[in-house]
Formats: C-alpha cells, structure tokens, sequence
C-alpha cells in the first residue's frame, strides 16, 4: 500500500533525474537489432535492445517509464548459465523468456512487479533472456518450444 502511495511521486523524481544530463552520461547504451519469434501461429516481430556486457546487463531497463510494444531487451550470456533478475528500479511490468543456446523458449515469467526485490530465477542454464512489456507473453500467446530467431543464437531467419 506504501509503495502505491509514493509510486506516482517516485516516477516524477526518476523522469526528472532522466532528463538530467549527467545521469544521462551515467547510462549504458545497447545496440539495438531486431529479432523474431516464431509462435504455432506466425512469427512475430521485435527491435530489441542487446545487453552483452556487465555494465548493460546491470543496468537493464531500469528507470525507463515506458517501452514500446514492439520493444525488448535480450541479455545475451557468454556461457549458458542460471539466470537471475530482479525488477529494483524498473519501472514497467516485464515479461521474461528463458532460451535455451538453440534459440528454443524453455520457461517464462510472466509480469515482473515493478520495483520488486525478489529474484527471478530461470530453472535451468539459458543462453539468454528477452525481457518484454509485461502481458506480452499472454497477449501474443508465446509458448515454451517457440522458437527465438536472431543472429545471437547462430540463425537468421527462414523468411516469409
């Protein structure tokens, strides 16, 4: 309840503190590429964000108050490995994707509070981690066994 009350106040304070300059200076930039997933009922389409370094992959989407649909953020591991997050100054719902180093969804978790502390846990090594606007998973019906297609997991895509 707390944090409801001081939420809107928070927000205002960490947009303010965005348009400053030097904490601009202070954020990490991600190259950004575009990627697919192919679902049992199409391909879907997404321009991501890639977090390959300590410094990105620390800093994630935290303070952003927003994300376009079609956004996301793919933290790319050098070796598969037990993936741990949590939302501390993310601002927005996420949605997580675990893959395995083929590409292949293997678990999911759905609609990150934001703010929260509590870790975020895959269940097994991964690859990498998209992170999506939160609902996006329920939204577009992304399943485990839906495929990731991007030059990070050593495809391109089929076409069509």
């Amino acid at each position: 309840m707390l944090r409801r009350r001081f939420l809107p106040a928070l927000l205002l304070v960490l947009a303010a503190l965005l348009a400053s300059p030097s904490l601009r200076a202070q954020l990490a930039v991600f190259p950004k590429s575009e990627l697919e997933i192919e679902t049992g009922s199409g391909k879907l389409h997404f321009k991501i964000e890639e977090a390959r370094t300590p410094v990105q992959m620390a800093q994630g989407l935290m303070y952003r108050p927003s994300m376009p649909a079609d956004a996301g953020m793919l933290f790319e591991f050098a070796t598969e490995q037990i993936a741990s997050f949590w939302m501390k100054n993310t601002l927005i719902p996420l949605d997580m994707l675990f893959i395995a180093g083929d590409g292949t969804i293997v678990d999911f978790h759905e609609r990150a509070v934001p703010l929260s502390e509590a870790t975020i846990n895959s269940d097994r090594p991964v690859a990498a981690v998209l992170e999506l606007n939160g609902g996006t998973i329920a939204r577009l019906g992304i399943k485990r066994g839906d495929r990731v297609i991007h030059p990070f997991f050593g495809k391109t895509s089929t076409g069509g």
